[in-house]
């Protein structure tokens, strides 16, 4: 890789609960970026300049047995939210009657999905926050990532739990040395916009915005997705000092189940139209 300033690498840090070993999850998160640069894109590449941060080795002994073993997409799933949504609705809409809220709120579930989801991974989160010496090494490997690579032109990726940790990582680097910069910051299926996750910031410091290292930050969330219960952050952080402000998008994550896997936003059309413009 080339070391110049105009060099460009992909930094990705992944979310909350175990996950299979460090080589294996690089492997499937650049696997489905390369998935969605091919097909949304029509870019005939085969590998990437992308670093991941690991950090499920610091709360788990052992990386997970069964991890959900990446796939391609079928044929036709990956459609922008526009198209996405509208077959979705339209392929659940005449099964089920009353109020269209009803039906949103029912056929979806998503406050209880929610409620479920974020009880079963708040461990990761609560020892995050609970402890010092663990939430010291977590920033720590991401800011090394970021400060080693100061040279190159930055886009970080952050999934989840790792959006957390990212968010803390810029601001304290913003504060640390301001002449770092990252190009773009990209958070996909965030709790950024939790109350709590909000009310901790704050406790940091006293201003909600964007990382005055970043220099764009976009958030894409699906609907489906209950750790992103909020899709919208625009409305809970403030633009940095250069007036940058996050820009929400709306995807529709095609790897089912509760719509958060991080393989799923990886090839989303919305995410591939990014990584083109950066890379």
């Amino acid at each position: 890789m080339s070391e110049n300033k105009s060099s460009k690498l992909i930094i990705g840090i992944h979310g909350l609960a175990n996950k299979p070993e460090k080589k294996t999850l690089a492997k499937w998160w650049e696997a489905s970026m390369i998935e969605g640069l091919n097909i949304n894109s029509r870019l005939p590449i085969t590998s990437l300049d992308f670093l991941s941060v690991h950090w499920a080795d610091v709360m788990y002994p052992a990386p997970d047995p069964k991890p959900d073993v990446y796939r391609e997409a079928k044929p036709g799933d990956l459609k922008y939210y526009k198209d996405g949504w509208m077959d979705y609705l339209r392929s659940r809409v005449l099964d089920v009657g009353g109020d269209f809220l009803d039906f949103m709120k029912n056929k979806l579930d998503i406050d209880n999905a929610a409620e479920s989801v974020l009880k079963g991974k708040l461990p990761d989160l609560y020892r995050y926050y609970k402890n010092e010496a663990i939430r010291k090494e977590l920033r720590g490997r991401l800011t090394k990532a970021i400060v080693d690579n100061r040279d190159k032109r930055l886009m970080l990726v952050a999934h989840s739990m790792g959006s957390i940790i990212a968010y803390d990582v810029l601001r304290q680097l913003g504060k640390e040395d301001p002449t770092l910069s990252v190009e773009h910051f990209v958070t996909i299926g965030s709790p950024l916009g939790l109350p709590h996750v909000k009310h901790m910031i704050v406790k940091e410091s006293p201003f909600i915005r964007t990382p005055s290292i970043v220099k764009r930050w976009t958030n894409l969330a699906d609907r489906r997705d209950p750790v992103a219960a909020d899709i919208h952050l625009s409305d809970d952080y403030e633009e940095n000092y250069a007036g940058v402000k996050v820009k929400d998008d709306l995807v529709m994550n095609d790897w089912g189940d509760i719509n958060h896997k991080s393989y799923g936003y990886l090839r989303t059309p919305e995410f591939s139209d990014l990584l083109k413009t950066f890379i």
